[in-house]
């Protein structure tokens, strides 16, 4: 078959195509490259794939492959993409290898790609698959294959801790399964958690399990964190390694697990109101009322509540609809669209009316 040529200056390509040819004193000299043959990905021996949610680390699909044809001896790249349509508009790479024409991918991985792709879980859709070849670091010349599909049934992978108060600066006093107060997690940094609101004389700890005393965090110190996972010594209390908050009020906590450390300030909440009532409303439930935690009325809370996928907005007896474009926590604010819920559960759903953030903590996934 004839291949199509193309030349490029060896500024250009020196970098990647110098284990191909000899340095030239003159680097204004062009060189010959050969388009490529691109590789060929075998048909697969099966048309639908249910993805295990509990042997996730199994393997899941095994891929194999003749070899891209540079017209050069060198080792090729190779990328293993998958896409929600045919024409890989917003193609996810779920793999990488050098050298090799077969791959096997496990569960978790190709649950992970269909994810990324756009797949919604509990959900048959087809999947497109296709390997695209490449030269050097820089991933030059790439070449793609012909296109497999198979459709998959993906599981959802929750990935996120969620941390509760305990103490007797909180609602819930130190019990450890008594409603406790969700910490609100940042949107964009998953390891960062806020709580805004009132605190009585005393102190409190964190937990992530509500009804377990362990993993359990608190401070030793003014500024940083300290845990018992479960086998230690448990820490001292926040806010000051057992300096109890002697005024009452309302306060700002912020926590940051990946810096392992901590803030505790005061917060004005003057002039700040509630409303007399707050409503969750959307195609994810029709009408679900929320409650007003007895300690501090600017915390909301609806426990154990179904939600579809579809989106919901916090809406006031007011008439004020508040929302946003995140799912599982953000900051919601009047306007500010609908919030995404992207997995069918039984959920609690935790707001403040001080600040507008939320969290929506799945209780089965």
């Amino acid at each position: 078959m004839m291949k199509n040529i193309k030349r490029f200056s060896a500024i250009t390509i020196i970098g990647v195509f110098m284990v191909l040819f000899h340095a030239c004193d003159d680097s204004s000299d062009l060189f010959t490259v050969v388009q490529p043959d691109a590789p060929v990905l075998a048909a697969l021996d099966f048309t639908d794939l249910e993805l295990d949610p509990i042997n996730t680390s199994n393997p899941a699909i095994t891929l194999n492959w003749d070899d891209a044809d540079y017209g050069q001896q060198t080792s090729i790249n190779y990328a293993i993409e998958f896409s929600k349509d045919a024409e890989f508009t917003d193609p996810v790479i779920a793999a990488t290898t050098t050298g090799r024409t077969t791959i096997t991918l496990s569960i978790n991985e190709v649950n992970a790609s269909a994810g990324n792709a756009g797949l919604n879980p509990f959900e048959w859709k087809p999947l497109y698959v296709r390997i695209v070849s490449s030269l050097g670091t820089q991933n030059q010349i790439e070449s793609a294959s012909n296109t497999l599909t198979f459709n998959v049934y993906p599981y959802f992978n929750y990935v996120f801790n969620d941390y509760y108060l305990v103490g007797n600066a909180t609602a819930p006093d130190w019990n450890n399964n008594n409603n406790n107060p969700a910490l609100f997690r940042d949107a964009n940094d998953s390891n960062r958690f806020y709580y805004t609101g009132y605190f009585g004389e005393g102190e409190f700890k964190i937990l992530e399990t509500k009804g377990l005393w362990q993993p359990q965090w608190g401070t030793n110190d003014a500024s940083s964190i300290d845990v018992n996972p479960g086998d230690g010594s448990d820490p001292g209390t926040f806010p000051n390694n057992n300096t109890a908050i002697s005024t009452p009020g309302y306060y700002q906590f912020s926590i940051d697990f990946a810096t392992n450390t901590f803030d505790f300030q005061p917060f004005d909440a003057t002039g700040i109101t509630s409303p007399a009532s707050l409503t969750i409303q959307g195609s994810s439930a029709a009408n679900i009322t929320m409650n007003a935690l007895g300690f501090d009325g600017h915390i909301w809370y609806a426990n154990n509540v179904r939600l579809i996928p579809g989106n919901f907005e916090f809406v006031t007896g007011a008439g004020a609809n508040w929302g946003s474009s995140t799912s599982f926590s953000g900051v919601a604010t009047d306007g500010g669209g609908a919030i995404p819920v992207i997995v069918e559960d039984d959920y609690d759903v935790w707001f403040n009316d001080l600040t507008g953030r939320y969290v929506l903590i799945p209780l089965n996934l």
